[in-house]
């Protein structure tokens, strides 16, 4: 398949994740390669995390955490194959700096560490404007 890539085509990413409107946490995907992606979303007012123009600790945890289900489906679309259905099976560390305001546009950096059977651990840093907000790792699994 070709690299379609810097991509931010809704329907385009929407097929790459499981996950359906309003719970799409994820906009654009920016950098792709086999053990790292760069993906993109911008909060608006009506995300289902914002509480009185915030986005949420949780909204941010799911924002990573749809990262890396973005690697995972353009991995699967590079191949020709379906996207698979995963989920988040342990966060080993989160740490917020900052909550995001509505507006803010997330940029989150995830590395694969480690792949095996099904299961990504995995290093995520969100940041707006080139500064670190968000660092997590966590362990996705897939069906």
């Amino acid at each position: 398949m070709e690299n379609l890539l810097p991509n931010s085509d809704k329907d385009f990413i929407g097929n790459l994740i499981p996950q359906r409107f309003p719970f799409v946490m994820v906009g654009g995907l920016l950098e792709y390669s086999e053990n790292h992606l760069i993906s993109e979303f911008v909060i608006k007012e009506d995300n289902i995390f914002v509480n009185e123009n915030t986005f949420q600790a949780s909204g941010l945890i799911e924002h990573q955490a749809q990262s890396v289900a973005l690697h995972t489906g353009y991995k699967y679309f590079l191949l020709g194959k379906e996207s698979p259905t995963g989920y988040i099976g342990a966060i080993k560390s989160f740490e917020a700096e900052i909550l995001p305001q509505i507006g803010d546009v997330l940029k989150s950096e995830a590395t694969i560490i480690n792949e095996m059977m099904g299961v990504t651990l995995v290093e995520i840093i969100t940041k707006i404007n080139d500064k670190v907000i968000a660092k997590s790792q966590m362990k996705t699994v897939v069906k």
